[in-house]
């Protein structure tokens, strides 16, 4: 279609050239034929370019998820969490206690000079599972807020690529539109010497001109910290150069475009129910923490040998086994710990309602931007192509009159105003269908 399309512009424009060669006087034909040169510009300036694939992009969304600290940073508190496992499904540690008698005890086999004790110590039949489980619920949790931050940096990179690709489309027309004032500069000063133009139409080109100079420098000082807000997420230098595509396809998004995954496996609503199962199993230990615990340990005690007389077994050492059970008694801290672990899942309930609500609000207005610059880009698409038709049919106009020639220039800078809006629109569509992907991806 876009070869037929140059096919066709190409023809148009050989029937101008060979119109012009036509054309009675020497004069008059100078000035068809530079007008002829004009639709030349335009036409090279108006045919579209070929899309191009959107690979650097995906290269810059590596890069910012290899390097980007943040990132790094909650991913490490991922592997904490997972540390945390191995360490609350051990046993506490056993106690070993050692005590020497100053003055020695007088026993019958012998005087006691030293003890040693070894006790363990363990919690209520199935406590440790309860705590393995709620760190590796914890554990999950993390990754998943992983997971959401990996998303959100990806829409991150989106919000800050878009706009940097305006940036340069937009700077491109201006470049562009200011060749095409200079060579309408040009064209009326040739009709001002030739008599069949007015000086004033050269002073109007010339304060377009001076216009168009103003805004391009403008527009290029707003590219620096555009630059350092890209190249900061991907944690590199500020002097890094950011490619972009010359042009991006916009395709029809159907209405509600991906809102039934809104809340299957969005990572926010994920971790806050993995974090309301850590609770529940936190109620369930604070129950089991009610309950005894048990330990077992082992007295040795060193006796000393007597000297006096002698007695069976004097001098050897005693060993003493020892059973021992806490006494739960003090019942108010835990039963206030069953009733904070309660309270917080109620307070997960309402936090995970709180997102969902935020969820459907981000997307609508999402969808509706998206919706609105598809609008946006379909009517600046018809209006250029009517524009560029318009401007065609006033060159004609003008090669017989210079009449026309201020209502050319108006309609140049019309054409430039809607080649400008669509850059804005494709970067608003852009951003907003990045949005609605970071809102309904899952893991």
């Amino acid at each position: 279609m876009k070869k037929m399309d140059k096919k066709r512009k190409l023809n148009v424009l050989s029937k101008l050239i060979k119109k012009s060669i036509f054309w009675g006087s020497s004069i008059q034909s100078s000035f068809q034929l530079l007008i002829s040169c004009i639709v030349i510009i335009l036409i090279s300036i108006i045919t579209s370019k070929p899309t191009y694939a959107q690979k650097p992009l995906d290269n810059y969304i590596t890069i910012a998820a290899e390097n980007n600290p943040s990132l790094k940073a909650t991913y490490t508190e991922f592997e904490v969490a997972l540390q945390q496992v191995n360490q609350v499904k051990a046993l506490e540690d056993p106690r070993l206690s050692f005590g020497y008698f100053i003055s020695p005890i007088e026993k019958k086999v012998g005087a006691q000079r030293a003890k040693l004790s070894l006790t363990q110590t363990f919690p209520w039949f199935g406590t440790l599972k309860s705590k393995a489980n709620i760190a590796t619920y914890l554990a999950e949790a993390k990754y998943q807020t992983f997971i959401n931050e990996r998303n959100k940096l990806i829409w991150e990179v989106n919000k800050a690529y878009y706009p940097i690709y305006e940036y340069k489309k937009q700077f491109a027309l201006l470049e562009d539109n200011l060749q095409i004032l200079q060579t309408y500069k040009r064209l009326a000063l040739s009709a001002y010497e030739n008599n069949r133009g007015a000086l004033a139409d050269v002073i109007r080109v010339d304060i377009m001109i001076e216009d168009a100079k103003i805004e391009l420098k403008i527009l290029n000082d707003q590219l620096r910290p555009l630059a350092v807000r890209f190249n900061q997420l991907l944690n590199r230098s500020d002097t890094f150069s950011i490619e972009t595509p010359d042009t991006i396809s916009s395709p029809l998004i159907g209405i509600n475009y991906r809102r039934d995954s809104l809340f299957v496996e969005n990572p926010m609503i994920q971790s806050l129910e993995i974090q309301k199962n850590a609770l529940l199993e936190s109620e369930k230990l604070a129950k089991k923490n009610a309950l005894p615990q048990f330990g077992v340990g082992l007295d040795y005690t060193i006796i000393g040998k007597r000297t006096d007389m002698s007695m069976p077994k004097s001098g050897n050492d005693l060993f003493m086994p020892m059973i021992s059970v806490s006494l739960p008694i003090y019942r108010k801290k835990y039963k206030a710990a069953i009733t904070e672990s309660q309270l917080n899942q109620k307070a997960i309930e309402y936090r995970k309602e709180a997102v969902e609500n935020d969820l459907i609000s981000n997307y609508e207005n999402a969808a509706f931007q998206l919706n609105k610059s598809t609008e946006l880009i379909l009517l600046y698409n018809s209006q250029i192509t009517k524009t560029k038709q318009l401007i065609q049919l006033l060159y004609a106009s003008y090669s017989n009159s210079t009449k026309e020639f201020e209502e050319v220039l108006r309609m140049q800078q019309q054409l430039l105003k809607y080649q400008m809006s669509k850059a804005t629109a494709e970067k608003n569509y852009q951003v907003a269908l990045a949005e609605i992907e970071y809102l309904t991806f899952g893991g």
